[in-house]
């Protein structure tokens, strides 16, 4: 009989076993799997007749050193066709290509001269060029191995109310000559800034489309525009290799990881912008590049029994995102993107169109949308919607469930509103600052399912929404036609730049008046990239196809405006200090956890409870300090020292062109604290803004002068004043 080893030896022999280095995988079971004796090329096509792989030796070659052709009786299985091709390894080059029925009144579009990217390519080489057919010849798909040495790295968990979002533009953040880095708009170059990241206090970057796109594809009409922003998707499942440093086919793959990595390693999360709703192959005169030679009935949503397609993206074409093959695209897709790279969420571009059947009609209960919302897999995700589409299903407040967090459109209309003076905006605001449960909370939901924001890559920067009055979108080409007429900005006497001290000291106030309105909400802050130092694209607001000056990041700026860069990291640091400004609740008016004091109360300037049929351009809002319950410490221990002290707010925003007097609210409770200056807009740097709150001790019994549009907030301790004792008072009118 064997000697066998007491059950307690053997637990203390399997702890002592070092753990394997974390890897986070997610096989795919289609594309070019890779396997160590060759690939498996797996793709779907139900009508296709014919299907080959063509192979290459070098990305500029324009015809294929290789075609295997699938045997339909032995290489095809139902749908699925599937063929192993051993001594292949990560590196080669390829394209499928199909034949089948060329049908466009019925929705088939096969072309058998066309080579087409795989849906689930993992990474792109080259451009596009025409061929001597003059059809437009895709960038080849590139055999990808992800293995990846991510030294210990893991998703960083930070809830969605603790979080701060920075969206930004891998390009277009180092591009500039003025970066200053070695590898300027790639990947790398977002790792040698990301000490500035860090400096600002953010907590996560929201990057713009990074899967790749047609960046540059020849046009019929001799007029090609450059696609800068990236929301014109060729390939889901590979990180755009424009963006890379590397040369090599699949570097991308690595730099890519890499940026992930050192952004993790920083406490930076990292959330993708995805765009499920249309591709590259526009509509029926569109190139046929992947979707459209391989199933064409399938992936897109069709009109007038095929012939056309539905155009709820505004880009020629619409995903068909609820068909089965489709949905398990996005899903796969999805878990790639978490388990191979580490991402931590992802904000989805147009996403009310996922919420669409195959006729475009709004489902209850999207079969996507409850697949990405169930998934076990992507539970530790973020996942963001933006709650509209370009065909009118406007959704904010409505999308999906509890697993879903929206961009909050109508915060970022209310707050342009009140700051540019509109009439009748208090109300509008104070229920933006409170964490807009008139959206959230009717559900179950909770403030920080609203995404706050004021401005994004869609639209005005932050300095110009204070500098122009109209869009100027001339340099697009479209004779000013594109991009949102309904800004709500103001350019406060002159269009555009100014020499005029006055116009300019406004415009940099209400800067940070929104900036401060954006940190001191309820909810989850986002802010565009280079808001915090004036960035501006010269009235630009559809910037799509600007990939210059116009649309990158001018770090000279960041010295020239540095007591803005100064008011934003002390206004972050201090939001995440002060879980007051992050509750995991709806306010309710009433006594709050952490005292006699209600969570919230407003007053008028007159210092009395507000009138909200006034319509007066003032308010003051009080924040009674977060319970225990709400006290989250920080993640990265880093910030802050990882002190967390919920503290009272008061704010005083006054949007009227005028200056106002406020009183201290009667309230004795509230005189009863001891209150010091936060911010004040209305002072010159440094002294706007006291980074630990505590700037001058304000005298309740005194009127507090602001100047016109500007805002104070003061914040104290949940420790009431002592009073002296009452025989001391006696002795001293004795």
């Amino acid at each position: 009989m064997p000697f066998r080893k007491p059950k307690s030896v053997a637990r203390r022999t399997h702890r002592q076993k070092p753990l394997p280095p974390l890897q986070f995988s997610q096989a795919l079971p289609y594309g070019a799997v890779l396997h160590d004796k060759g690939v498996q090329f797996v793709v779907y096509s139900r009508s296709a007749t014919a299907m080959r792989v063509l192979l290459y030796d070098q990305v500029a070659d324009p015809f294929p050193a290789e075609v295997i052709a699938l045997d339909p009786a032995k290489d095809r299985w139902g749908d699925i066709w599937s063929i192993f091709v051993p001594g292949l390894r990560p590196g080669l080059l390829y394209h499928f290509q199909a034949d089948g029925p060329f049908e466009p009144e019925q929705g088939q579009r096969f072309d058998g001269r066309a080579c087409l990217i795989d849906p689930y390519a993992r990474g792109l080489a080259g451009g596009f060029s025409r061929s001597e057919e003059g059809l437009i010849v895709p960038p080849k798909c590139v055999v990808i191995d992800d293995s990846f040495d991510w030294q210990g790295d893991r998703h960083l968990r930070r809830g969605l109310a603790d979080t701060v979002i920075y969206e930004m533009h891998v390009r277009g953040f180092t591009n500039d000559p003025s970066s200053g880095v070695s590898h300027p708009g790639t990947y790398r170059g977002v790792i040698e800034k990301i000490p500035y990241l860090k400096s600002l206090g953010v907590t996560a970057v929201e990057l713009m489309p990074i899967h790749e796109f047609a960046e540059h594809m020849p046009a019929d009409n001799g007029r090609e525009h450059g696609n800068y922003w990236g929301y014109d998707p060729v390939a889901f499942f590979a990180p755009h290799s424009g963006y890379a440093a590397a040369t090599e086919p699949g570097g991308q793959v690595r730099e890519f990881k890499e940026m992930v990595r050192a952004l993790h390693a920083a406490g930076i999360e990292v959330i993708l912008d995805v765009v499920f709703n249309h591709t590259a192959e526009g509509n029926q005169l569109g190139p046929t590049l992947s979707f459209k030679g391989l199933e064409n009935r399938v992936y897109y949503m069709l009109g007038d029994g095929g012939s056309s397609y539905k155009n709820y993206s505004g880009c020629g074409n619409t995903i068909n995102g609820n068909h089965p093959i489709v949905r398990e695209l996005i899903f796969l897709c999805l878990r790639h993107w978490v388990h191979n790279y580490h991402v931590d969420g992802f904000r989805f571009d147009l996403a009310s169109i996922l919420s669409r059947d195959r006729n475009g009609d709004i489902l209850p209960n999207p079969p996507i949308i409850e697949v990405i919302t169930e998934d076990p897999m992507l539970a530790d995700t973020k996942i963001i919607a933006e709650a509209w589409d370009a065909a009118g299903a406007y959704q904010v407040g409505s999308f999906a469930s509890l697993r879903w967090a929206e961009w909050n459109g109508r915060y970022r209309d209310d707050v342009r509103r009140f700051w540019r003076g509109d009439f009748a905006q208090t109300g509008h605001l104070a229920t933006r600052l409170a964490g807009s449960s008139d959206l959230y909370g009717d559900d179950g939901r909770q403030p920080f399912h609203s995404i706050n924001f004021v401005t994004s890559h869609d639209g005005f920067t932050l300095n110009d929404l204070v500098s122009y009055r109209e869009k100027h979108n001339e340099a697009n080409g479209e004779g000013n036609r594109d991009g949102d007429n309904n800004n709500f900005s103001d350019n406060y006497g002159v269009e555009g730049p100014t020499q005029r001290a006055d116009i300019d000291s406004l415009r940099a106030r209400q800067i940070r008046n929104m900036l401060a309105t954006l940190l001191l909400s309820q909810g989850v802050p986002m802010m565009v990239f280079g808001d915090e130092c004036r960035r501006t694209q010269q009235g630009n607001n559809n910037a799509w196809c600007q990939d210059n000056e116009v649309s990158w990041f001018d770090w000279r700026l960041v010295e020239t405006n540095a007591d803005l860069v100064r008011f934003l990291s002390a206004l972050i640091a201090f939001r995440r200090s002060n879980p007051t400004l992050r509750r995991q609740t709806f306010l309710r008016g009433g006594e709050s956890a952490a005292g006699p004091l209600p969570d919230v109360e407003w007053f008028s300037p007159e210092g009395i409870h507000i009138d909200w049929y006034a319509a007066d351009a003032s308010l003051t809002c009080f924040f009674g300090a977060a319970g225990a319950e709400e006290s989250t410490p920080d993640p990265d221990p880093s910030a802050n020292g990882g002190v967390v002290v919920p503290r009272h707010l008061m704010l005083f925003a006054h949007a009227g062109s005028l200056p106002r007097t406020f009183h201290f609210p009667q309230a004795p409770a509230l005189r009863a604290l001891r209150w010091q200056t936060l911010l004040n807009t209305g002072r010159q740097p440094p002294n706007d803004i006291h980074p630990a709150g505590d700037g001058p001790v304000i005298d309740v019994e005194k009127p507090l002068e602001l100047c016109e549009r500007s805002l104070v907030c003061l914040v104290a301790d949940t420790k009431p004043i002592s009073p002296p004792p009452l025989r001391r008072i006696a002795r001293r009118r004795a």
